[in-house]
């Protein structure tokens, strides 16, 4: 395996901009490269230790998921290979395994989330409410409850550090436009159920999503950054799956349920920059979980 990358520090493309997990470089006028460094965020913190190994999962498990749904939409690949980009050998060991080589898009100022299941901020607002971004759910469900039918349940992009918010698919409509936000809860909820039922053979249960999508410069509606990774979608082993709780996941609970008991100079750490040390067995089964994903995904 390679060496851990926490920030990657290209010196033959502009970077463009650094996010919680990626760096996205500029490939002349048109195109993008997205670095995947090992990175992880919990809370919207990013941790100060790197998962060996998460970027190429990462980035192996899009590929995937791009290449199984592309009948459905256009995506952002344009099919070159990363290292093609760069032209020094140490942009090309950072690059190498964890990158995609993509279209330069006009982002859509909107999440696209779609819930199979009743979970995490789900959950909470339906407990008050009985309905989800303003969509109304029977009585009676539970914590991890399977939905009758996939909802979507856009969110508001946050800035870096801050949330996202969860909004109505009116408010979806004021933002981006009826017509736009009526095809992309067709396609976000058609890209999830295919996700979703594939990933059932494998003894995986999808409980939600994130999408996000961006304009070409012809106007074609296009799924861009990651997909259906761990980082952008709450994964449950089936075996495990019980209504009524929360089933444990393949994405950043082992870090989560650590960190919320993790003292900070004897006092519990308040989710707020910085982060405690990460110790090596917390890095070690975060690892293990982001690979287990794949693994069970592709096999």
């Amino acid at each position: 395996m390679t060496a851990a990358l926490h920030t990657s520090s290209l010196t033959s493309l502009p970077l463009i901009a650094r996010g919680k997990v990626r760096e996205n470089y500029a490939v002349g006028e048109d195109r993008i490269l997205m670095v995947a460094s090992d990175r992880i965020s919990a809370f919207d913190v990013i941790m100060g230790e790197p998962i060996p190994g998460k970027g190429a999962l990462l980035t192996k498990m899009a590929l995937f998921w791009f290449e199984k749904l592309g009948d459905i939409v256009p995506n952002h690949l344009t099919g070159d290979d990363p290292l093609s980009a760069v032209s020094t050998e140490a942009d090309r060991e950072q690059v190498r395994e964890r990158s995609m080589l993509v279209k330069r898009l006009k982002p859509l100022p909107i999440e696209a989330v779609v819930r199979g299941y009743l979970a995490g901020s789900g959950w909470a607002e339906y407990k008050t409410k009985g309905e989800v971004c303003g969509v109304k759910l029977p009585a009676g469900l539970n914590n991890a409850s399977k939905l009758p039918e996939p909802i979507f349940t856009p969110a508001t992009k946050a800035e870096m550090g801050d949330h996202d918010e969860n909004i109505s698919f009116e408010r979806c409509v004021e933002i981006i436009g009826a017509d736009l936000a009526e095809r992309v809860r067709t396609i976000s909820i058609a890209l999830y159920r295919r996700a979703a039922d594939y990933a059932a053979t494998k003894g995986i249960i999808i409980a939600d999503t994130k999408f996000e999508f961006g304009l070409d410069a012809d106007g074609t509606l296009t799924l861009m950054d990651e997909v259906l990774t761990p980082d952008s979608s709450r994964y449950w082993p089936a075996e495990s799956y019980a209504v009524g709780s929360n089933p444990p996941s393949y994405d950043k609970q082992f870090l989560r349920d650590w960190l919320e008991q993790a003292q900070v100079d004897g006092k519990p750490w308040g989710k707020v920059a910085p982060a405690p040390t990460l110790p090596a067995e917390v890095i070690a089964n975060t690892a293990a979980k982001y690979r287990e994903a794949l693994e069970r995904l592709t096999r």
